[in-house]
């Protein structure tokens, strides 16, 4: 990888790891426009380790406070908390046992661009209906049982290419009554246990692999994807009421109409 494909890897997978965007769609559109190869696992890893280090270090005080609820599971200010963190359990359970069933039949039958290209589009319409229609009633700890089902098995389609995780999450989560910046705290928090399942992943498939490493590249992407990961976080959160999702469905909608184009 030369330095610009390198500098593309750590700001796209940054951005579009929690903008309600595809990474899949930018990283095919860019690989179909100027004849890049594919990444690879090795800087994939690390593109999705930046990315996991910036929401953590985002998220460090609501984490603390997680692992204080469970050392004191009886009192009753951490009720609240138990609760988001039982919820966050609940619904990342069906989008890694269906990963780990599905893995290879997605990597071989749904990485095409055509499919990319249609759920980029598909997924954006979602989101604004999500977005229009949404009670904006609750913030992510009053959310009910039947709210984090439905967010857990909508995350689901997280897996097909195109369709975008925090995409997915953040439409669920606006269906069921949550706040736009709840809905956007809640799909950050589901990104950890996510990614970091997807790490675990694509680690154990390395363990078979030669590995000829560019120590240098291979940091790089991490701590660009970081940086950018952690200020998109930080901007989106403060701003997502003001723009709402309107924007990104736009974006989103000409992302996929251009892969169509080039394709």
């Amino acid at each position: 990888m030369d330095l610009i494909q390198i500098v593309a890897l750590g700001i796209i997978q940054g951005l579009t790891e929690f903008l309600p965007v595809s990474s899949s769609a930018h990283l095919v559109l860019i690989s179909i426009v100027l004849g890049w190869k594919d990444q690879g696992l090795l800087m994939d890893v690390a593109a999705h380790a930046g990315s996991l280090v910036a929401v953590v270090v985002y998220f460090r005080k609501e984490l603390q406070e997680m692992i204080r609820a469970m050392l004191n599971p009886g009192a009753q200010e951490n009720q609240e908390t138990l609760h988001l963190i039982s919820g966050i359990i609940m619904a990342t359970v069906p989008i890694v046992f269906t990963g780990l069933l599905l893995a290879d039949f997605i990597e071989l039958h749904l990485r095409s661009a055509n499919v990319i290209a249609t759920t980029t589009i598909v997924f954006a319409l979602f989101l604004a209906y999500a977005d229009r229609t949404g009670k904006e009633l609750n913030d992510e700890y009053k959310l009910c049982w039947k709210g984090i089902l439905f967010i857990g098995v909508a995350q689901i389609f997280a897996l097909i290419p195109g369709a975008s995780r925090s995409g997915v999450t953040m439409t669920a989560g606006l269906m069921m009554g949550l706040t736009k910046v709840a809905a956007a705290r809640l799909s950050f928090l589901l990104s950890i246990p996510a990614i970091l399942a997807a790490i675990s992943y694509k680690s154990m498939q390395l363990m078979s692999y030669q590995l000829d490493m560019d120590t240098t590249a291979v940091f790089s992407v991490f701590a660009l994807s970081g940086i950018v990961a952690y200020l998109c976080i930080k901007v989106f959160v403060r701003l997502v009421n003001i723009v709402g999702m309107m924007p990104f469905v736009i974006y989103r909608l000409v992302l996929g109409v251009l892969l169509f184009a080039f394709i």
